[in-house]
């Protein structure tokens, strides 16, 4: 499906500058694959769900469904697919819309009470009003849920919650597949599943240990992570979660050569599709530990970003790639509460993921000032580190028409022009004054020198107005943290819409 793309309004942005509106689909997937629906820099957290509330009511029902789906499979997710579900839940009825959606939207357990917990809230069902019913297709969207674990996941997550797995059970009253599944679900009632075998179960026992000296403790911990390593059990997450918690219990080199092989493993990295952010989280912890094996584990760490990004298709010598990576002040947003990751951090890294596929590329950051830095194609996560620790050299403010004003000035030739922003561009020094300083006026100025290049907007926040027309000029507008943001390019270039692969998704 195609949207009528140019009906987009002028307005401005946060800063004052010249925006323009989106259509409701197009703000609608900003707003959700931005956001782990906590406050941001220009917009509460309140405010961003009353937004998105008011757009699904805009918006084709399966539209909302199939982005639900694409929220949480390919954007890895799990917040604002639960919401987008609990609230086309509230709007739609009348088919098997909504039940598979839900269906193809819970992947893990626990999202399954936070779902009915999103569905007691937003139908005002607290206090004295419990939950005691949902609607028809929340039923079997949940059922069908329920019918994808075994006793080890629901052990697993199995939490003492405002909403229990039990309490689900009761309410959704899924029909076993077989009589083991049955088993299953008579232990979630009766409170007897297995304890899992994870490593916080393990620690949480070793934890309830009397140890005669503190080097007895030591050493049965680090007993621990090398029998969770051994197990195979500890999984991907919790390795990479782990990493300096196993450095410091200090684990044997047989044990990090084990833990580096699992990092590093293509297949494993594509498995347990992780957010690529998760990676450079890992990379600053370890760079704060002064150990002999952490040198070796941030190797593995590269190799495991760059293998996320094994299928990515990048751009050979003879097309000439300019990334500008937005190091302004608003984008240093963490972008969860307990996160220290922030936008900026994001803009950098996916702006390297891009470079590390490029064979002719011209990097930068821009705040009050706009710089190009030269740096090799691998090694991503020290090349974010790099920027990282120049980003003051540029100043603070979102001066995005600099880099088109820079290219022009020097006559460069570019087929791509990729900018890694939350979009809220203006011009610092004149307070937006001069209309020619402008992304927009420079872009119409930059294809007189350059009438084939191509403009790439990578949305990271979400805000809901585009410094451009988006689709309109060569001008192209993608969202989204996660790597999967280079199937929306991929798509682009394939002649397709921003929301092709949104629409392609079948339900």
């Amino acid at each position: 499906m195609k949207f009528n793309i140019r009906n987009q309004n002028k307005t401005v942005n946060y800063e004052g500058a010249q925006a323009f509106t989106l259509t409701p689909e197009m703000e609608l997937y900003a707003a959700v694959v931005t956001t782990m629906l906590n406050d941001s820099h220009y917009e509460k957290t309140d405010s961003r769900l009353i937004r998105i509330r008011e757009l699904i009511g805009q918006v084709n029902p399966a539209f909302v469904a199939k982005l639900a789906v694409y929220v949480r499979k390919k954007m890895y997710l799990r917040t604002a697919p639960v919401m987008l579900v609990g609230e086309l839940a509230k709007v739609h009825n009348g088919n098997k819309l909504v039940g598979n959606a839900i269906g193809r939207v819970v992947q893990r357990p626990d999202e399954i009470t936070e779902l009915l917990a999103y569905y007691q809230l937003t139908n005002e069902r607290t206090g004295t009003k419990k939950l005691n019913r949902v609607s028809k297709q929340v039923q079997k969207g949940l059922a069908t849920a329920f019918n994808k674990f075994d006793e080890y996941q629901f052990a697993k997550y199995n939490r003492d919650t405002a909403v229990k797995l039990r309490d689900a059970l009761f309410l959704v009253h899924p029909k076993a597949k077989d009589e083991t599944q049955q088993a299953v679900f008579n232990k979630l009632v009766s409170g007897s599943l297995a304890t899992p075998y994870t490593w916080e179960t393990e620690l949480s026992a070793l934890g309830q240990t009397k140890f005669a000296t503190d080097s007895e403790k030591e050493a049965a911990v680090r007993a621990k992570w090398e029998a969770l390593i051994d197990s195979g059990k500890m999984g991907y997450m919790a390795t990479l979660r782990n990493l300096r918690n196993l450095l410091e219990a200090g684990i044997s080199a047989v044990h990090v050569e084990k833990v580096c092989a699992l990092l590093a493993n293509e297949k494993a990295v594509r498995n347990a599709r992780q957010l690529p952010f998760r990676f450079l989280a890992a990379y600053r912890e370890l760079t704060l530990l002064k150990l002999g094996h952490v040198p070796m584990v941030l190797e593995a760490l590269e190799d495991a970003v760059y293998a996320s990004t094994a299928n990515l298709r990048g751009f050979g010598a003879d097309t000439r790639v300019v990334v500008a990576c937005d190091v302004s002040g608003s984008m240093q947003q963490v972008v969860s509460p307990k996160s220290k990751v922030m936008l900026y951090d994001i803009g950098l890294l996916l702006g390297m993921l891009l470079q590390s596929r490029c064979r002719h590329v011209l990097s930068g950051m821009f705040g009050d000032k706009w710089k190009t830095i030269s740096l090799p194609t691998k090694h991503v996560l020290t090349n974010v580190s790099e920027f990282y620790q120049r980003q003051g050299e540029v100043g603070y403010s979102t001066n995005g028409y600099l880099v088109l004003d820079d290219l022009i000035k020097r006559r460069y030739v570019a087929d791509k022009v990729m900018f890694f922003t939350d979009c809220q561009m203006w011009d610092s020094a004149t307070r937006n004054q001069v209309a020619t300083n402008t992304l927009a006026a420079k872009w119409t100025k930059y294809k007189q020198i350059a009438p084939n290049a191509k403009l790439y907007l990578f949305d990271l926040a979400g805000y809901g107005q585009a410094p451009l027309r988006a689709e309109n000029n060569d001008v192209y507008l993608i969202a989204g943290w996660s790597d999967k943001i280079f199937d929306v390019l991929q798509a682009l270039e394939e002649g397709q819409t921003t929301l092709s692969l949104i629409n392609e998704i079948a339900l």
